[in-house]
C-alpha cells in the first residue's frame, strides 16, 4: 500500500474512532424526558425536556403543576407534570434525578436539607434549592358535616386519617397532636391514606376524621362537602401560638367562610408555605428562564386554574424560604427588586 493509501486508510479510522467517543460522551442514548446530562460551560446541567413532580390528582400541586408544565413548553422547553405521592416523596425524586422541579410544603424543604424528621434515617439532600414561595398551604382536619368531633381533643380514641406515610401532612398531623398533649397512639387507629382514600373512608364511615395539609379548597375536601357535608375543626389561639412558637415555619390562617359547600363561617387553623423547588445541578440560564416565564406570565397563568393560583405574587416569591435560592431564580429577582 503506497504512502497516499495509508494516509487515508489513516485518517478513515481516526475519524471513526472520535465519532465513536463523542457519540460515549455525548449521552445521545437517554431516556425520553429524562436529564440529558449535558453540562454548558460548567454553568450547570442542560435538559431536553423537564419533569415536574406534584401530587396526587385530587391535591392542588397537581393542577398547579399541569398548568405550569405547559406554561414552560409554550415558552422554554417540553415539560410534562408527574403524579407523586407529593412533598416528601418529591424530594427524594429531585435527590435521586427523576424529576427536574417539585412542589413541596415549606417545612418538608426544610426538613429535607437538614436531614430531619423524616429524612433522618437517609440524611440530607444536599441538592435542593428554592425557586419560591407560592401559597399558604392549609392544615385542614376535616370530620363529616354531622360528627361529634368539635375540637382536636376530641380525636383521642378516634379513628383518624394522618396522612400518607412520610408525608408532610402526616408530620402536621404528629406536631399538631403533640402541643394538645396527644400522639398517634392516642387516636383509637392512625390511618395513612391519600387525600382521596381519606374523603372516600369518610364517606363511607370507616374513618371519622382527617388531616389534609393542601391549598383551599382542595378537590377531596370539595368533593365530600358536596356529597356528605364536612366540617374543618378549628383551632384556638393558645394552642395555635403553641404551635408556632415550636414549629416557626407554620403561619395562621383562616379557612374563609364559603370556602365549601355549607361552610357559614370562617375557620381559624394553621398552614404552610407551598413552594417550588429545583435541582441544584441544573442549568442557570434554564432555571432563569423558567423563573422570568411563570412571574412575567402570571395573568395568563392564574386564567382558569386552581383558585390557589390567585395567590401566587412575584412580591412574595421569596417569603418563608430557608433553603438557597438557585443562582438563576436569584438572579431574575435580584433584576425585579426582590429580596
Amino acid at each position: 500500500m503506497n504512502k497516499r493509501k495509508k494516509s487515508l486508510v489513516t485518517m478513515l479510522v481516526l475519524t471513526i474512532v472520535f465519532s465513536l467517543f463523542a457519540v460515549a460522551c455525548g449521552g445521545g442514548g437517554n431516556n425520553a424526558g429524562q436529564p440529558s446530562g449535558e453540562t454548558n460551560d460548567g454553568a450547570g446541567e442542560k435538559l431536553e425536556s423537564l419533569i415536574i413532580a406534584t401530587g396526587g390528582s385530587s391535591g392542588t400541586y397537581y393542577p398547579l403543576g399541569g398548568s405550569m408544565a405547559q406554561l414552560f413548553q409554550d415558552h422554554v422547553i417540553p415539560a410534562s407534570a408527574q403524579v407523586t405521592a407529593a412533598s416528601v416523596a418529591n424530594m427524594r425524586l429531585l435527590k435521586d434525578g427523576e424529576v427536574d422541579l417539585a412542589f413541596t410544603q415549606g417545612d418538608i424543604a426544610d426538613y429535607a436539607t437538614k436531614g430531619t424528621i423524616m429524612f433522618e434515617e437517609g440524611g440530607a439532600i444536599d441538592n435542593i434549592q428554592a425557586i419560591a414561595s407560592l401559597y399558604n398551604e392549609t392544615v385542614q382536619i376535616i370530620v363529616p358535616e354531622n360528627s361529634s368531633i368539635q375540637t382536636v381533643a376530641d380525636l383521642k380514641g378516634k379513628h383518624v386519617s394522618v396522612g400518607e406515610p412520610g408525608s408532610g401532612t402526616e408530620a402536621n398531623a404528629e406536631q399538631l397532636l403533640e402541643v394538645y398533649g396527644l400522639t398517634f397512639d392516642d387516636l383509637g387507629k392512625a390511618e395513612r391514606l391519600s387525600f382521596g382514600e381519606s374523603t372516600s373512608h369518610i364517606q363511607d364511615g370507616t374513618v371519622e376524621a382527617a388531616f389534609v395539609t393542601a391549598g383551599t379548597p382542595t378537590a377531596a375536601v370539595n368533593e365530600l362537602a358536596a356529597t356528605k357535608g364536612v366540617r374543618v375543626i378549628g383551632l384556638d389561639d393558645e394552642h395555635i401560638a403553641e404551635l408556632i412558637e415550636k414549629y416557626p415555619y407554620y403561619t395562621e390562617q383562616a379557612i374563609a367562610a364559603g370556602t365549601y359547600s355549607g361552610f357559614d363561617q370562617d375557620i381559624k387553623t394553621v398552614a404552610v408555605k407551598a413552594q417550588l423547588v429545583v435541582r441544584a445541578e441544573l442549568d442557570e440560564a434554564l432555571v432563569y428562564d423558567l423563573t422570568k416565564t411563570l412571574f412575567d406570565n402570571l395573568d395568563a397563568y392564574k386564567q382558569g386554574n386552581h383558585q390557589k393560583a390567585e395567590e401566587i405574587t412575584l412580591e412574595q416569591a421569596l417569603e418563608g424560604v430557608s433553603l438557597d435560592v438557585h443562582p438563576g431564580a436569584a438572579k431574575y429577582f435580584e433584576e425585579k427588586g426582590i429580596k
